[in-house]
């Protein structure tokens, strides 16, 4: 017997959630409008469920998977559920609706998006009326757009994606990823670029491998972001770079940043990175006047190196 839900538990209404998501409780007039505009007969339970709240952040994300998808190997998260409306930028027929991640961003026309994802538009939740037609029950399934919009199925109906929410906690893997880090930080290669760099450094790799642990463990994973350890790193990248390539320009660098240790084959990556971190360190360097132009390159000042080679000194 499939379990009951206790809808004054679900939600998670935050401030966020109650700006963005929910929506007035629907009408039989504006449900019979949203369904014209679609083109699709709304699920039964999907109805009944937003008139007790219409839309909204439940407190359960994940739904688990039998195979891999863009998010995880055996589940994917939602961010929140559409309501019926046109109000809210987050419902049916909001600004940030089915049709327009249909419309702008190429999801199959094959039904209604009903939940967006954290991956802020490049996966999707939609409600699919291929196998009952457009005033039958739907089932619901996984859209991938970054992976030419597989399609992963999930459940039979609405109802049982509902109820087949689990809480992330279910698939908090933080400690064994915190250890499969260390465990590369530690013995894990560079990039070729940065470990071609880092051969003519005496001891430096050793320095920086030092560095990127102790990052880690203070942030609980591996990753860069605009904190004080974070922007050593990128002296640090920056340092190697200038001194053995010239740098034009600024955008030069930025465009070359990526080989070094947010992507390529190595071992040593934070698999990806935020631009704007990266620029907004630049920009403090240059605007403080740490980085200029020496011997036709974007460079650091030479006092401003000696104070960077001996804060990586303390991670000997």
């Amino acid at each position: 017997m499939m379990k009951k839900i206790d809808f004054t538990n679900f939600w998670d209404n935050s401030d966020y959630a109650l700006k963005d998501y929910v929506n007035e409780f629907p009408t039989d007039d504006l449900i019979h409008s949203i369904e014209q505009e679609l083109g699709y007969k709304l699920p039964k339970f999907y109805i009944e469920m937003m008139k007790i709240q219409n839309g909204g952040i439940p407190k359960n994300i994940c739904y688990p998977t039998n195979q891999s998808t863009s998010w995880a190997d055996n589940h994917i998260a939602i961010t929140g559920i559409f309501g019926i409306g046109r109000k809210k930028i987050y419902s049916l027929c909001g600004e940030l609706g089915s049709q327009f991640m249909i419309d702008e961003w190429g999801y199959p026309d094959i039904g209604i998006c009903i939940c967006d994802c954290p991956s802020a538009g490049h996966d999707m939740i939609m409600l699919d009326y291929r196998k009952n037609g457009k005033n039958g029950e739907p089932q619901v399934i996984h859209v991938d757009q970054e992976s030419d919009y597989e399609i992963t199925f999930l459940a039979e109906n609405f109802e049982t994606f509902v109820k087949g929410l689990v809480h992330e906690d279910t698939y908090d893997t933080s400690e064994e990823d915190l250890e499969h880090d260390l465990t590369l930080l530690k013995t894990g290669k560079y990039s070729d670029i940065l470990n071609e760099f880092l051969i003519k450094e005496d001891g430096l790799s050793d320095k920086l491998r030092n560095l990127l642990i102790h990052l880690t463990k203070e942030k609980g994973y591996f990753a860069l972001h605009a904190d004080e350890l974070s922007y050593l790193v990128y002296d640090i990248q920056f340092y190697l770079y200038s001194k053995n390539k010239t740098i034009s320009s600024k955008k030069n660098y930025l465009d070359e940043y990526p080989k070094m240790i947010a992507f390529g084959n190595q071992e040593i990556t934070t698999y990806g990175y935020a631009p704007t971190f990266v620029e907004d360190w630049i920009n403090n360097r240059i605007t403080n006047r740490l980085i200029g132009q020496r011997f036709g390159s974007l460079r650091f000042q030479k006092d401003y190196e000696s104070i960077i080679l001996s804060k990586l000194d303390k991670f000997q």
